[in-house]
């Protein structure tokens, strides 16, 4: 039978490796009878295979490494991990360094360390945010306010005595609860003019006797205006009792004394005080006061009293009677209480208020940006305004006799008005080419290009 060559290459392999099997390691010499054409392989019958056992590990000499000269090395000493980033922050902190924002603090207890006593601390920006509200008040948009002509210090005449002047001014405050001060003025203006005589003879007005002696019902038609006038009306006519009986026809000169009175609290009494007395003992907080000082951040109160205590424990008292003419007439104007106009309040533009509505301030500040040019006396010279101009997508009606066609694209042509005509002819003359007779052209449409 004839074999393949690959057969006969595989008899051979398997011949040599049981011939070989009492070696116990294989080395270059033993490997070499497996290379293909080898002579030693062509004798199959010799039993005996070749003795070499040089390893190849043996015959090739170990190498040598190579020696380096030995070097000094100066030990390189590294900073903790923690100095490196210390480091790096510090850095960052010179080259970027962090924009400071304003920390508003209100007004808080802290206890002196070297007396031992329990100190108010002020709000921290409590003077920048006085002095721009006064600003405002003054020249700004919260001047020319309510109170500023028409409030309760401002509504006693100025032709009575000093005695009558006084019951003036405790009848507008009593009148004042609950009643803008408008309302209020409308009031005082009718007792001051239409509250009959107690007798013939004397004068017609407002004062004590003629508040004694006058009907209630008739009392009560004259102030009808004010909020609350009925109960109004009872606490005027006790009132005047009490000052004819206690305290000979003129008002308390004491907090106490007026607070006694029928329908007297605190505010108005200290704000009867320092007005019709000349003496500051207490600041008149309203519901103006009290609401804009805790929308500023200068404590968190519950009520006017509260308000009131809590001012008083750090304001300076040169400002007590200032105050509520600041702050009524900035709530009447600009911080009012509903819809608050932050867009015109300097507080907002400057990021004195938390309260603010950024909305609001925002576009304050870009109308503020319009150059306004004034005088010395404060009248606008020149102010620029944003004027819309709208494009003409209509056909103008014209006199069919003088223009034909009027090209929208190309614009107006211009009308026939005579040099040197006043504004008036120069109307009258496109009058007359308005209503000329004709007949109403419209201009060619053009074509769409598709």
């Amino acid at each position: 039978m004839r074999t393949s060559r690959i057969s006969k290459e595989a008899s051979k392999i398997i011949n040599a490796t049981s011939l070989s099997s009492t070696s116990r390691r294989s080395t270059r010499s033993s490997l070499s009878r497996f290379a293909h054409g080898n002579a030693s392989t062509k004798n199959e019958e010799s039993p005996e295979p070749s003795r070499d056992t040089t390893d190849i590990e043996d015959v090739v000499p170990p190498s040598r490494k190579r020696k380096r000269d030995p070097t000094i090395r100066t030990p390189i000493k590294q900073s903790p991990r923690k100095t490196v980033v210390k480091t790096e922050v510090e850095d960052s902190l010179t080259f970027s360094p962090s924009k400071e924002r304003k920390v508003r603090k209100p007004a808080r207890q802290i206890k002196n360390e070297e007396t031992g006593e329990v100190e108010i601390h002020p709000p921290n920006d409590w003077a920048e945010v006085y002095a721009v509200v006064k600003e405002m008040r003054v020249s700004g948009a919260a001047q020319h306010a309510a109170v500023d002509t028409m409030g309760c210090e401002r509504l006693a005449e100025e032709t009575v005595s000093p005695k009558v002047k006084r019951f003036h001014t405790l009848i507008a405050l009593m009148l004042s609860s609950q009643t803008k001060d408008t309302t209020n003025a409308i009031a005082m203006s009718r007792l001051q003019k239409e509250l009959p005589a107690y007798k013939d003879g004397a004068p017609v007005g407002l004062n004590l006797e003629n508040i004694l002696a006058v009907d209630p019902k008739l009392l009560n038609e004259l102030i009808w205006v004010v909020g609350f006038h009925n109960n109004k009306t009872k606490y005027i006519k006790a009132t005047a009792e009490i000052l004819r009986d206690l305290w000979g026809g003129d008002i308390p000169d004491s907090i106490e004394g007026l607070m006694s009175l029928p329908g007297v609290g605190p505010k108005m009494a200290y704000l009867c005080m320092s007005t019709a007395w000349g003496r500051t003992e207490g600041i008149g907080v309203d519901v103006h006061v009290h609401r804009i000082t805790n929308l500023l951040g200068w404590h968190k109160t519950k009520g006017p009293e509260e308000t009131r205590l809590a001012l008083q424990a750090w304001l300076p008292k040169e400002l007590w009677h200032e105050i509520n003419w600041l702050l009524v007439g900035f709530g009447q104007t600009v911080c009012l209480p509903v819809g608050r106009k932050c867009g015109d309040c300097e507080l907002g533009m400057k990021g004195l208020c938390k309260s603010a509505e950024r909305s609001k301030v925002t576009l304050g500040r870009k109308i503020k940006e319009e150059k306004i040019k004034k005088d010395e006396e404060g009248n606008v010279l020149e102010k620029s305004e944003v004027v819309k101009v709208e494009e003409i997508s209509k056909d103008i009606p014209v006199n069919a006799d003088s223009y034909e066609e009027v090209d929208l694209e190309g614009g107006i042509p211009e009308l026939p008005v005579e040099e040197g005509s006043t504004k008036e002819e120069e109307k009258v003359a496109l009058d007359e080419i308005a209503n000329a007779p004709g007949q109403l052209e419209k201009s060619s449409k053009r074509e769409s290009k598709r």
